[in-house]
C-alpha cells in the first residue's frame, strides 16, 4: 500500500528505529526493495533521484512503483530523493509521490528557507510529505557533488520552525558514495542536534557506514537511512558474476533474477540493523 512518509515516519519515531531509504531507476531494483520489505514486514522508502527520473521517465518509473505498492501488503513511501528542480518537485507532486525532498543546502540559509517553504505550501496542500536538507551532504550521487558541510545545531530550531518541513537531512559528517577510510559520523553533533528539535531526522550517504554508529545515530533520532551505492554494487556484482560464469547467457531474465535477489539480500541486511523488522503492523495498526 502507498503510505505518507510523516505517518510512517512519526512510527519510527515513537519505535526508535528507522525506515531504510532505497533508491531505484528501474523494474529490477524496486521489485528487489518491495520483496525484501515484504519479506521482513517492514514499512519502506523507494526513492528515486532526478538522475533516475531523468533516465526512465517520471510518469513511466512512478507508474511502476506506485502499481507495485498497491499490491504490497507492507506501507511503501514513495519519494523523491535530492530534487533540486522545483518544476520537477512540482511534477512529483502532481503525479503521485506521497513525499518529495527539497534540497537547499547549496544555497544560502536565507534562500534555502525560502525556497523550503514554497514546497512545503504546496506539497501539504496535495498531503504530500516533505523532508529537507540543512547543512551538506559530501561525495557523489548521480549529478549532486559537494563537499561535507556539517549542520549546525543553532540554526536547526529556527529553520524547521520557519519551513514546516516534515524531516530534515543533516549532516555530520556523511557522504555520498563508496565509504571514504577514516570517516566517522559526528555523533556528539547529532546529540546537540537532537536538543535542539523533535523532527524526524534523516540520514543520507549511509553505505558502507559501521554498523555500531548506525545503531547510535537511531538513538539520537535518526528515523530514515538513505541506501543507494551498496545496492548498485550488489546489481553490479549479480550481473558480472552470471557473465563470468557464462559468456553464452543472453536471456536478460538469467542474468537479472539473481541481480535482483542480490538487492534483496542487502534491503533485508539493513531493515534488520535499522530495527524495523515486524513494524509494518505498527505502521497499519
Amino acid at each position: 500500500m502507498l503510505a505518507s512518509l510523516t505517518d510512517v515516519l512519526r512510527v519510527a519515531q515513537s519505535y526508535r528505529f528507522a525506515v531504510g531509504a532505497f533508491n531505484t531507476s528501474n523494474l529490477e531494483m524496486t521489485e528487489a526493495i518491495i520483496r525484501a520489505a515484504e519479506a521482513m514486514q517492514a514499512p519502506v522508502i523507494v526513492q528515486t533521484s532526478e538522475k533516475a527520473l531523468e533516465y526512465a521517465g517520471l510518469e513511466t518509473l512512478a507508474a511502476l512503483i506506485v502499481a507495485r505498492a498497491k499490491q504490497s501488503s507492507v506501507p511503501v513511501v514513495l519519494h523523491l530523493d535530492h530534487g533540486r528542480n522545483l518544476a520537477l518537485i512540482h511534477d512529483c507532486i502532481k503525479t503521485g509521490y506521497t513525499s518529495v525532498m527539497i534540497d537547499g543546502s547549496h544555497l544560502s540559509y536565507v534562500d534555502n528557507v525560502r525556497a523550503t517553504c514554497a514546497v512545503v505550501r504546496e506539497a501539504h496542500v496535495a498531503g504530500v510529505s516533505v523532508e529537507a536538507e540543512l547543512g551538506t551532504i559530501g561525495g557523489q550521487e548521480d549529478s549532486i557533488s559537494a563537499k561535507i558541510g556539517f549542520t549546525d545545531p543553532s540554526q536547526v530550531a529556527s529553520f524547521v520552525r520557519e519551513t514546516r518541513c516534515d524531516a530534515l537531512a543533516v549532516g555530520i559528517g556523511n557522504s555520498h558514495g563508496k565509504p571514504k577510510p577514516g570517516e566517522r559520523l559526528d555523533l556528539k553533533r547529532l546529540e546537540q542536534i537532537r536538543q535542539y528539535v523533535s523532527i524526524p531526522l534523516v540520514l543520507h550517504g549511509a553505505s558502507g557506514t559501521p554498523e555500531d554508529e548506525i545503531r547510535q545515530a537511531i538513538n539520537f533520532g535518526i528515523c530514515k537511512i538513505n541506501i543507494d551505492t551498496d545496492l548498485r554494487l550488489a546489481f553490479a556484482a549479480a550481473e558480472r558474476k552470471i557473465l563470468a560464469s557464462d559468456p553464452t547467457v543472453y536471456d536478460p531474465r538469467a542474468i537479472l533474477g539473481p541481480a535482483i535477489d542480490a538487492v534483496e539480500a542487502v534491503v533485508k541486511e539493513k531493515i534488520a540493523l535499522f530495527g524495523g523488522v515486524g513494524a509494518a503492523s505498527k505502521v497499519l495498526a
